[in-house]
């Protein structure tokens, strides 16, 4: 099963929906692999059987990468009995899969011709597969530009050349295909017609459940360049409790100040390497910061707050896995009091929930919403959130099965740099260095809470809060400081709850 999935059925089929042929059209770098792709990462999160048959991989399994740019050209005479051979190994494989209990086909190729898509359309239709059409179409330059210099230029076909040549290269295979391009007009077909990266959708005869959600995912989607970061909250003043709710510790603060700082430049960093098609900089793409609205998660989240140009937004749905009846137990009173559930946690992480609490399954579910808005930001985005909530956002992010995400590894201290393109996700890891040489933590918790609207910010209030270190210091003191030698990451003592329900 995959991590969003609702139900099993014994044909594997869900949704009542049957056997469904997505068809992409248009020209070329109009977004349908980056379309592609991201269905299938969606409908496999649902539990939809789901696969991608591109015809650009099959001719590059049947002839290599070492084309010239009018192989593709409908007018090209020579090639037509070639091309016409790899598409139709394509669409063999596709009817195939379908047989054998498939249920999402999505054929990536251009499809530009009425003639061709007839003729997909019966040869589907006489297997009992529905034919669902979306075409791409952009008339705008500066998008089809973009997403040659950004996408095109990236992929297998051009793989040692020269950027500016591998653009005009690929400039020309566009206008080999321009005058035998027609748009669909059958209206009595299923079709979504996606215009200018998302600026307008036209949908026609869409049918039931799955058609209408493969519908409303395109509405998020875009192929703007876009981060996605990753990083775990800071260590909070009682890490055993979710239900506490707890402030930051003094480490925690520091850690966030140290996140700040080096996300910051290493963004000031990537601007002015980027790759760029003139000689002027890149423009740098706004960054926002989603959190939760638990204290350690937002108040972590809260230290960009003093960049007027980073928004800094809270989601309920990102707080983190509830551990129900759990809460302030150790790992070795776990086991003592719930032998039987952990033997359950043990055979099935993912789906096992102990009593009043979530399972992974049940935050994968929740977190839907936060997907499709994170599809269909177009900022750059922060997400600090537990690690629970970022495993699950990961997994989908990556397209990995329910029984991997339990285990993934989103190590304290590390910042997560995802660059999702039209051929994968690409992945870099940070150590976030300690460099912050000290922290007025009072200062600093007191104003993020103000911030927060809902937490007292009083002297009263902090000095309940404070480590019995800190507690035991003389009043007039006027602030706190952490030394430069302590940990960003450490809380003096790792939670053993963790371990068992993280």
């Amino acid at each position: 099963m995959f991590p969003g999935q609702l139900y099993k059925t014994e044909s594997g089929r869900l949704f009542h929906a049957g056997a469904i042929a997505i068809i992409l059209v248009g020209l070329p770098a109009r977004g349908k692999t980056a379309i592609s792709r991201s269905l299938y990462r969606y409908l496999r999160w649902l539990g939809v059987q789901t696969e991608v048959f591109s015809v650009g991989n099959y001719r590059r399994q049947i002839i290599g990468v070492e084309v010239t740019n009018d192989f593709f050209s409908p007018a090209n005479k020579v090639t037509a009995d070639l091309r016409t051979k790899i598409a139709n190994a394509c669409l063999d494989d596709m009817v195939q899969w379908f047989a054998a209990g498939g249920q999402v086909g999505i054929l990536d190729g251009s499809n530009t011709t009425e003639e061709r898509r007839q003729e997909l359309v019966e040869r589907l239709k006489a297997c009992n597969v529905h034919p669902m059409f979306i075409e791409t179409i952009c008339d705008n330059p500066d998008i089809v530009d973009a997403n040659i210099r950004s996408v095109k230029v990236s992929s297998p076909d051009y793989v040692g050349w020269d950027r500016s040549d591998a653009v005009e290269d690929f400039k020309r295979r566009i206008e080999n295909h321009v005058p035998f391009y027609t748009t669909i007009t059958d209206l009595s077909l299923s079709f979504v017609k996606v215009i200018n990266a998302g600026e307008k959708i036209i949908v026609n005869n869409a049918q039931g459940f799955l058609q209408s959600k493969i519908v409303y995912y395109l509405t998020n989607l875009h192929i703007s360049p876009r981060t996605i970061y990753f990083a775990r909250n800071g260590v909070s003043l009682n890490e055993n409790s979710c239900r506490t709710d707890a402030p930051l510790a003094p480490a925690g603060h520091r850690y966030a100040e140290n996140l700040k700082n080096f996300l910051l430049t290493l963004r000031e960093r990537s601007t002015s390497s980027s790759p760029t098609s003139s000689s002027a900089p890149e423009t740098r793409r706004q960054l926002t910061v989603w959190t939760s609205s638990r204290k350690r998660s937002f108040q972590t989240a809260a230290h960009f707050l003093d960049h007027e140009e980073i928004v800094v937004r809270q989601r309920s749905v990102l707080a983190e896995r509830n551990p129900g009846v759990c809460d302030q137990m150790t790992t070795q009173e776990i086991k003592e009091k719930y032998p039987d559930e952990c033997q359950r946690a043990i055979k099935d992480p993912y789906r096992h929930r102990f009593p009043r609490a979530e399972s992974y399954y049940d935050l994968a579910n929740r977190l839907e919403k936060v997907l499709l808005e994170l599809e269909r930001e177009k900022n750059d985005v922060l997400i600090v959130a537990h690690e629970s909530v970022i495993r699950c956002l990961y997994g989908y992010l990556h397209g990995l099965p329910e029984s991997e995400i339990p285990s993934l590894d989103i190590p304290e201290g590390v910042l997560l740099e995802l660059t999702p393109t039209a051929y994968a996700i690409e992945e870099k890891r940070h150590q976030v260095p300690d460099t912050v040489a000290s922290v007025n933590w009072q200062q600093q918790a007191a104003n993020l809470m103000s911030l927060a609207g809902n937490v007292p910010s009083s002297p009263g209030f902090m000095d309940h809060y404070l480590p019995d270190s800190f507690s035991a210091s003389s009043p007039s003191s006027s602030t706190a400081t952490l030394s430069s030698t302590a940990s960003p990451t450490s809380s003096g003592k790792q939670t053993e709850q963790t371990e068992v329900l993280r």
